[in-house]
């Protein structure tokens, strides 16, 4: 069921930061991400001493923590009726991360994510990002919908 769920993220490989879903299930979801050294935002944050920028961490928290953990609670429900041209589009509402220390170049970072509520499509999760060491690097409350959309080639 992961792989299914990664097959239907909206990012391209620059833009896509999850590695592996190590547990997926109604209430929760963990996953992990490395870094890679030659990614587009570490060449100017910082010049000569790179480090990952905030967005990004609150991107991978989201990736994970809401997007994942979303399309598979949304998949789940009979009513959907996903048909060949459907897709579905996450959209971020809210956040509210509090960040303790910085990632730099090729770290992995594993999210854990735990369902607050998902009711009429919106989904709310406590989210925690950690490091190697299995270190607090940030952690926050995430909001979101996933909408189906139907994408028609003419």
């Amino acid at each position: 069921m992961n792989n299914h769920i990664l097959s239907h993220l909206p990012y391209k490989s620059s833009f896509r930061f999850v590695d592996n879903i190590s547990l997926l299930n109604e209430d929760e979801v963990r996953g992990e991400y490395t870094l890679r050294n030659d990614a587009f935002f570490y060449e100017d944050h910082f010049v000569g001493n790179p480090v990952t920028p905030g967005v990004i961490i609150t991107e991978i928290m989201a990736q994970i923590g809401l997007v994942v953990l979303g399309m598979f609670l949304v998949l789940k429900e009979p009513r959907l009726n996903f048909m060949e041209n459907d897709s579905l589009f996450p959209l971020l509402t809210s956040t509210d991360v509090s960040f303790y220390k910085i990632v730099l170049p090729g770290q992995k970072v594993t999210v854990i994510s735990k369902k607050q509520y998902f009711r009429f499509g919106k989904l709310k999760c406590y989210v925690e990002l950690l490091d190697s060491s299995k270190e607090l690097v940030a952690k926050g409350m995430f909001s979101g919908v996933i909408k189906k959309i139907n994408i028609k080639n003419d």
